[in-house]
């Protein structure tokens, strides 16, 4: 079972040990992993590495070491794609408070399985979503 679900960023973050990633994210997902809990990734948060790539923005390599990650079964976290249950939980997400897409899609996600999103994203932050940053 996922105790949360990490957006786009925050797994780019602590796959890299990028200071960008908040203390408090960062002590939640170190402690998931200690534990041995999962957190969720959204197969939506795949297609956005590949854009990411594709800009110029991050390295291919950080996109292969998240493919390894989800295969390794010890990793902290879990591929959770999008399903029915998750398209339909994006009614419970207000597209005033989270316009984007990608990020509609990662909190429907949360929705569904019930858990915080660990992000940064200001318009998820002051949503109604619960989320750890």
């Amino acid at each position: 079972m996922s105790i949360a679900v990490a957006d786009t960023h925050a797994i780019i973050w602590f796959l890299s040990n990028d200071k960008r990633l908040s203390i408090k994210a960062k002590q939640f997902m170190d402690e998931a992993e200690k534990l041995g809990d999962k957190i969720a990734v959204s197969s939506i948060s795949f297609v956005e590495m590949v854009y990411l790539i594709e800009k110029g923005k991050i390295p291919s390599s950080l996109f292969s070491q998240l493919v390894r990650e989800i295969h390794h079964p010890d990793s902290v976290f879990v591929e959770i794609p999008v399903t029915t249950a998750v398209s339909r939980a994006m009614s419970k997400v207000s597209s005033l408070e989270v316009p984007d897409m990608p990020d509609r899609i990662v909190t429907a996600t949360a929705v569904e399985l019930n858990v915080p999103v660990i992000s940064r994203d200001g318009k998820i932050r002051l949503s109604s979503i619960a989320t750890i940053w």
